[in-house]
């Protein structure tokens, strides 16, 4: 597979689950293409509308802390090669390769829908969480706006939210989140996976460089923000060495607590992963495949609820072990961190309210 420069999955795989053919040769010029013309060219990134009936999305897994969410963009630029939405676009009728990376689309109605939503007579007030399938501060929320526009709304209802992002671009938005933060209405996490600029510029070749994301958990801490971090996924002979020293540095940038999961590679996401390894990593990426299925009882992914974030086997224990003394040595874990769901109120709508 070919290295495609600013973009972490090698090709496009096809999804047979939602009739995604993939293309087979048949003897016509694009067979030749690559051989002829060279290299695949940069691709660029396009952008198409969403227009849904409904934003808020609903979970009862039993293993995800929150029952809401809301996602303001399907596909994600930042490329991350191991991200499990990654199957998503296969709805589209797209690859979970580069397709997802670079076809995307954007809910421009998002915060229009929410504040209907918040308005209903019914609605029962839980968090929201937003980054939980694609990256909310990706880089085309710089042109579109949805995440700011749905914080907006959060503020005016006083609604609890839940932020995870791997991007610094959620600085933008700080305004909106220290007025949340001073009624204890929002929590904020962000992925640092690696802190080798090597290893973070092929596993996601699009997000921002990990000294930008620690400097922002760092402004948020100062803004009174509660901010934790995550490293995930953590992935055998990959970045499992780091573990120690980036848990050091995020509680040294005033994260509040430090989590992690181990690598999952569901449905389409398998295959890509192992291309990318082979074009990245040649030297080890039997061993890596190989410690994965370890911790994933003997097959490339475990769906099942529990051991699908934590893993099994002697490899899984010893992470866990390792990463409960990081977070210990660096006094992480002390508080829960939470939000407060009793001040909300629905949104004005034509008529103001009396009080």
């Amino acid at each position: 597979m070919a290295n495609i420069p600013g973009r972490g999955a090698t090709h496009n795989q096809a999804s047979s689950r939602f009739n995604l053919a993939a293309r087979e040769a048949d003897g016509d010029w694009l067979d030749a293409a690559q051989a002829i013309d060279g290299p695949a060219q940069k691709l660029r990134t396009s952008v198409s509308l969403i227009t849904p009936r409904t934003i808020i999305s609903r979970n009862a897994s039993p293993d995800i802390a929150f029952s809401q969410s809301i996602n303001a963009y399907a596909g994600c630029e930042h490329g991350c090669i191991y991200c499990f939405a990654r199957p998503t676009h296969a709805y589209h009728d797209l690859s979970p390769g580069l397709d997802f990376e670079t076809r995307l689309f954007a809910k421009p109605d998002a915060a229009t829908l929410l504040r209907k939503e918040l308005s209903h007579r019914n609605y029962s007030v839980s968090p929201i969480a937003m980054g939980t399938n694609t990256d909310p501060y990706q880089p085309i929320e710089k042109d579109w706006e949805v995440t700011r526009q749905l914080l907006e709304v959060m503020v005016e209802c006083r609604h609890p939210v839940f932020i995870t992002t791997k991007s610094d671009r959620i600085l933008r938005d700080i305004d909106l989140l220290a007025d949340l933060a001073r009624d204890n209405l929002v929590a904020v996490m962000i992925s640092v996976t690696s802190l080798d600029p090597k290893v973070a510029r092929t596993l996601e070749p699009r997000a921002p460089h990990p000294e930008r994301r620690i400097a922002a958990i760092n402004r948020l801490a100062e803004a009174g923000v509660p901010v934790s971090a995550n490293m995930s996924p953590i992935i055998p002979a990959i970045n499992d060495h780091e573990i120690e020293q980036v848990v050091a540095r995020l509680a040294m940038a005033g994260a509040q607590d430090v989590n992690y999961i181990l690598v999952r590679l569901p449905h389409e996401v398998a295959p890509l992963f192992r291309a990318w390894l082979e074009t990245h990593y040649p030297d080890r990426a039997a061993k890596v495949m190989a410690m994965i299925r370890d911790i994933r009882g003997g097959r490339d992914n475990d769906p099942d609820f529990g051991s699908r974030m934590r893993g099994q086997g002697v490899w899984a224990d010893l992470t866990r072990t390792r990463f409960i003394k990081a977070r210990r040595k660096a006094n992480l874990g002390q508080a829960r961190i939470s939000v407060r769901t009793d001040l909300f109120r629905p949104p004005e709508g034509a008529q103001m309210r009396l009080f």
